[in-house]
């Protein structure tokens, strides 16, 4: 091989390699970018959406009656219910019957909307204002959110007062799988609470249906929440 045609092969050889970082490049990029839009995308979901949640349970020119069943349309609707509820079941769905999973996700979804509404209510007269949020991981984002009273101010009780949303996208729109207020993670705490609960009443599914109903009732009459088990 001559010179020139050594030089020419190196030539194309790095030209080759450049290319294709070129392509790898373009790729992140492409990549990055449709992560970023995803992550604003799932930003102003939050923003738009739960905000209206505050705005309904602060609305006292109408019944409470009327409230709550607008609250539970609305979270019904910013939220999957059914997953949720799944989740927090933990292992002791693989022996459930179906006929048991339906009592228990439907008891879930009366008690998950009185336990958002209870701890919602508890910052009434604020709104929600977005401060960032994070890829989770494949379309799914944390959207973080700070609590701010009608004077502007973020704090309260000397700390501001952090909300954040866990938004999935897989099945091609956004839906809300879990909430943290103030740290707390409450599908998270309901699963640790089930397990609990389940662990000490020999795995009776049914009478944890039924204790959720009974808590769900204390909730709406205004009493306290008290722990699961």
């Amino acid at each position: 091989m001559t010179p020139t045609s050594t030089a020419r092969s190196s030539t194309r050889h790095f030209g080759a390699i450049a290319a294709a970082w070129l392509i790898a490049f373009g790729v992140v990029l492409f990549s990055l970018t449709e992560t970023a839009r995803a992550q604003t995308a799932a930003e102003n979901y939050v923003r738009e959406n739960v905000q209206r949640g505050l705005t309904i349970l602060n609305n006292r020119s109408i019944p409470d009656a009327q409230r709550r069943t607008e609250f539970r349309n609305f979270l019904t609707g910013l939220t999957d219910l059914p997953r949720i509820a799944l989740f927090t079941l933990g292992p002791a769905r693989r022996t459930a019957t179906p006929a048991q999973i339906d009592a228990f996700v439907d008891a879930f979804r009366n008690y998950a909307v009185a336990v958002y509404e209870s701890r919602l209510k508890a910052y009434a007269g604020q709104t929600l204002r977005v401060t960032g949020s994070t890829a989770h991981g494949p379309n799914d984002y944390i959207v973080t959110t700070t609590l701010v009273d009608p004077t502007g101010r973020t704090e309260a009780q000397g700390e501001p007062i952090e909300v954040d949303f866990r938004v999935d996208s897989s099945n091609g729109r956004f839906v809300v799988i879990d909430a943290s207020i103030v740290g707390v993670w409450l599908a998270l705490e309901e699963r640790d609470q089930f397990t609990a609960f389940l662990e000490e009443n020999n795995g009776n599914l049914d009478g944890l249906t039924t204790h959720l109903n009974m808590l769900t009732n204390r909730l709406r009459g205004g009493g306290p929440s008290t722990p699961t088990h």
